[in-house]
């Protein structure tokens, strides 16, 4: 089981905050999203983690992991 989760406009906009996907696959972090979503391209500059720690998107995701996807950070 991968575990997923939205965060700000993500969030609003896919109108949940998370998600389970149950793989048998080898996936990467866009995979994740692709799985989940296939309808809904990513959207640009969108960020994700995997197990809490930034992640590219072509990073291999496995069983048990945390994958996070959110919005470009802005602050000031």
């Amino acid at each position: 089981m991968i575990y997923v989760k939205y965060f700000a406009s993500l969030r609003d906009r896919l109108g949940r905050a998370e998600d389970q996907l149950d793989t048998h696959s080898d996936l990467t972090v866009a995979g994740v999203w692709a799985a989940l979503w296939p309808d809904k391209p990513l959207p640009p500059n969108t960020l994700a983690a995997v197990n809490m720690e930034y992640a590219e998107l072509t990073q291999s995701v496995r069983d048990g992991d945390e994958v996070a996807f959110f919005p470009p950070v802005t602050g000031g």
